[in-house]
């Protein structure tokens, strides 16, 4: 559980440089990999269904926190009635135990948790992490000594540990996504920071940013306009992976019952609860759980597909590697 909120390993420097013929380039690599194409229609998908979820809630006539007592045998603890979980026309996925809630419409709202979540954190981490980078790499010695020990610092914390302590001691009326966002986000930059540094200290050596230095432009102006779409690919790439990580930190707070609130729907949240229905009603345990291990599976294609794209050295070396040890 500790590293649940762990950074995945850096990628590979980026081969392309940014502009409309690269981007290009990249689109065609991405569209020639099936894997690629089904990852980002599946994420298409959850992302539409997760911003149509107010209007699917009006088309199916049924609210994500309304209790529906005669959904539920309360004489067996509250197990829905009717097969498969209480599925029927009015509620296409059943319903939830105890409560009689409505499963899909809540599945659809906790998608909108999961995303907007995970999405947020990364961006904060990128920034954070863009910013601490090119400092380290481009500030006075104290500036480089001091960002790159914070950075070890942020890298070593159990940043779990550190998440639950924080989001437990959060005053309640403080919005629960934003802190989760702010949370895994400040907690998480540290990977990014250092990717950015190497990254920035191989590219300041090369010519382009020494003609920018000898044109006497200031170390701001060359990381904003030399060094930065630079690090765009890498940036974009290391973003793509870092997804999925976040998706399951947040799932995981949740939980662990310090993420999102009651009654606002979570799949992390829905999971925990389902802890002891499982045996009864196995449906609320596997449609959380199979969104979920689905969500993430297509983040992790799509990142790798992005990272291979935008460096096909990557993708070069793999196949090398895969004949060596066939041949092996």
């Amino acid at each position: 559980m500790t590293a649940i909120l762990r950074q995945p390993a850096a990628p590979a420097p980026g081969a392309l440089a940014p502009g409309a013929g690269a981007a290009r380039q990249v689109w065609r690599r991405l569209r020639r990999r099936p894997s690629a194409a089904t990852a980002a229609a599946v994420l298409a998908l959850l992302v539409l269904l997760a911003l149509a979820a107010p209007l699917l809630a009006r088309v199916t006539g049924q609210d994500p926190n309304a209790y529906h007592d005669g959904l539920v045998d309360s004489a067996r603890g509250g197990v829905p009635l009717g097969p498969l979980g209480g599925i029927s026309a009015d509620h296409w996925l059943g319903v939830e135990p105890g409560t009689g809630r409505d499963l899909f419409v809540r599945l659809l709202y906790g998608a909108r948790i999961s995303l907007l979540v995970a999405l947020g954190a990364t961006s904060v981490q990128i920034l954070v992490g863009v910013a601490a980078g090119l400092a380290a790499a481009l500030g006075n010695r104290f500036t480089a000594h001091f960002v790159g020990r914070l950075t070890d610092v942020m890298i070593a914390l159990p940043a779990l540990v550190f998440a639950i302590a924080l989001t437990a001691v959060v005053p309640a009326d403080f919005p629960r996504p934003l802190l989760l966002i702010l949370v895994i986000g400040l907690l998480g930059w540290g990977s990014t920071a250092r990717m950015v540094r190497a990254q920035t200290l191989a590219l300041r050596e090369l010519d382009f940013v020494a003609a920018a230095r000898l044109s006497g432009n200031g170390t701001l102006r060359i990381a904003r306009r030399e060094l930065l779409p630079s690090l765009a690919a890498p940036v974009i790439t290391y973003a793509a992976i870092q997804v999925p990580t976040n998706i399951v930190a947040e799932a995981s707070l949740s939980f662990l019952g310090v993420g999102v609130k009651p009654p606002t729907p979570s799949w992390g949240q829905m999971l925990s609860s389902a802890q002891t229905w499982f045996r009864a009603d196995p449906l609320y345990v596997l449609l959380p759980a199979g969104l979920l291990f689905v969500t993430v599976l297509a983040f992790t294609v799509l990142g790798d597909a992005v990272r291979t794209a935008l460096d096909p050295r990557e993708g070069s070396r793999l196949r090398i590697g895969t004949r060596k040890e066939a041949a092996a």
